[in-house]
């Protein structure tokens, strides 16, 4: 008996961890369900409700969302558009977190005050001005002017993470390069951006979530071209003005959402050393 002896410390720390995975149950729960019914058929759906477990694997939605419902194509638009993106977004927020976090000039200050100030305007209040500016630039309708559109925001959390990391580096490393001749360019490609790995994939996953999940400005800059919708603009297929296909519009989600958990699981480490590295004192 004295050695079945549970510390009460030990039965707080179990109902602790049942509680936390009753939480995280239903946090994933969603996601489950949404994978459940990609599986099923639409009457299906409704008739099992919550239930997880279809009656039995059916692929069709799959194809018919792949294959009927232009994935294959929205989901080539969606890698070349979001590729284009963070190639952007990593070298334009590397530079400027570069200038910001190594160099001291006039209006610095100022510069960063704006930068957090741009934290409290809201993404929507940007589109009417940004599309204006792309249609009198040729650029509306197009890929390129989608991408510009995409990466050209502030992107104020990436370019303060570089900022935080490339302050804190040692001063002997670009004096060295310096007086070996190189310049400004030159050291910062060749000496401090190949140091940023962890931070560059901390921005490369908040770029890709960024991008990738976008659906209000690949729906205007693709209204008049749908064969540059990306996959989240492509949904909107699955629903018309009297029905919606919800079995091939939840297979169509997790075509959407499956590429976003691989990327993710495949930098989490990255993830947390680059916010580790760019914020630690």
């Amino acid at each position: 008996m004295k050695g079945s002896f549970i510390p009460k410390r030990e039965y707080g720390i179990r109902a602790l961890a049942i509680l936390m995975a009753f939480f995280c149950f239903c946090w994933i729960y969603p996601f489950l369900w949404m994978l459940s019914a990609s599986f099923k058929s639409t009457m299906e759906i409704f008739q099992k409700g919550l239930n997880l477990i279809p009656d039995h694997l059916s692929f069709e939605n799959y194809w018919r969302a792949w294959v009927k419902g232009g994935f294959s194509g929205y989901f080539f638009n969606s890698v070349i558009t979001t590729a284009s993106c963070i190639l952007v977004v990593v070298f334009r927020c590397a530079l400027a977190g570069y200038a910001l976090g190594r160099y001291h000039f006039a209006g610095k200050r100022a510069i960063m005050s704006v930068l957090i100030a741009t934290f409290l305007i809201p993404l929507g209040t940007t589109i009417i001005p940004t599309v204006q500016l792309s249609q009198h630039l040729g650029l509306l309708n197009t890929r390129t002017g989608l991408v510009l559109a995409m990466s050209g925001g502030g992107q104020v959390a990436s370019i303060l993470l570089y900022k935080g990391f490339f302050e804190k580096l040692p001063d002997s490393l670009p004096e060295a390069a310096r007086m070996d001749g190189a310049g400004f360019f030159t050291i910062f490609s060749r000496v401090m951006f190949p140091m940023t790995g962890p931070v560059t994939a901390t921005v490369v996953i908040l770029t890709f979530m960024s991008s990738w999940n976008n659906f209000m400005l690949p729906l205007v800059f693709t209204f008049g071209v749908p064969s540059l919708r990306t996959l989240p603009v492509g949904m909107m297929a699955f629903q018309s003005a009297n029905e919606t296909d919800w079995s091939g519009m939840a297979a169509a989600g997790m075509m959407t959402l499956i590429p976003v958990v691989i990327c993710f699981i495949s930098l989490q480490k990255y993830f947390v050393s680059g916010i580790a590295g760019a914020v630690k004192g």
